[in-house]
């Protein structure tokens, strides 16, 4: 059944204050909406019971990428296009640049933007897992000011956040530490192009002499929530790429992790793809330690 779309309520602030003011005065009222590729389809499908919306496109204070020689901070209203051909990110961030293609088809990635990938919470979004292995921050502002938190910790439980109903994503900052960095990602869906994951992995590894000093991972779609598996990694750290290495991580990954069965996949596929991206992702960090 399709909704009756006049029955939907949506203004435009045109400054980020006007917005805010809205959120605070009226809590809970106002459903903030960005590029819609999410919400539209479940509004036009009937299928939301929030009536009134806070159209935020409009807002100049959520764009733009800028970069220091620590950060790089991206508004929350950067699209998937501007995340591709942005240099920068081409050079030391290429994870996110990969999920950013990898996301629906060149509409969607026009129109989508970074931070409402974040705020929407779906598990099986592309660009979280990325994130959360570049260590992002979010900057969460409302009319009582502004805070900066960790992305790691972002998302509670299913469609569950730390930010507050008075709130607005406005900014995500990634550490500008990627020199040396080996990265990896890898989502597996059902076919190759616009495709919704049934994985995914975004793995990032520090190297000295030969062992690992430090590395992330961080997996979508396996978990009501983008998850880091911190066990994982620490078993990692300090230690050798042989096989036995590998095998006992991915003995502890399957300890870790408990992969859900949905419409898309079951949990036995699931975690039998997500140790073998784990084993390739190890397995390639060791042929580029051989090449050197």
């Amino acid at each position: 059944m399709r909704a009756y779309l006049p029955a939907y309520e949506l203004i435009s602030p045109a400054r980020l204050s006007e917005a805010l003011d809205l959120l605070a005065n009226q809590p809970g009222f106002w459903q903030p909406f960005a590029g819609g590729t999410d919400l539209m389809v479940l509004l036009e499908a009937g299928k939301l019971a929030h009536k009134n919306y806070l159209n935020i496109w409009n807002l100049d204070e959520l764009r733009g990428i800028e970069a220091t020689l620590e950060h790089i901070t991206l508004g929350a209203l950067t699209t998937y296009t501007d995340v591709q051909s942005n240099p920068i990110l081409q050079q030391e961030f290429p994870m996110l640049c990969q999920a950013a293609s990898e996301t629906g088809g060149l509409a969607i990635q026009n129109r989508g933007t970074l931070g409402g990938n974040i705020v929407n919470a779906s598990p099986a979004a592309d660009s979280p897992p990325a994130l959360l292995a570049y260590d992002a921050e979010l900057e969460l502002v409302s009319t009582n000011g502004a805070r900066w938190v960790p992305y790691q910790g972002f998302h509670t439980g299913y469609k569950q956040l730390i930010m507050r109903s008075d709130e607005l994503l406005i900014r995500i900052r990634l550490p500008r530490t990627t020199s040396g960095l080996h990265q990896y990602y890898r989502k597996v869906g059902t076919r190759k192009a616009q495709a919704i994951s049934k994985v995914c992995l975004a793995a990032t590894a520090r190297m000295r002499d030969q062992t690992i000093q430090d590395l992330r991972l961080a997996y979508g779609s396996i978990a009501p929530i983008p998850l880091r598996c911190v066990k994982t990694e620490s078993g990692l750290r300090g230690a050798g790429l042989g096989d036995d290495t590998i095998a006992k991580a991915k003995t502890e990954l399957a300890r870790e992790i408990a992969p859900i069965d949905d419409i898309r996949s079951t949990r036995n596929y699931r975690l039998r793809v997500s140790l073998n991206l784990l084993e390739d992702f190890l397995r390639q960090l060791r042929a580029d330690q051989v090449k050197r």
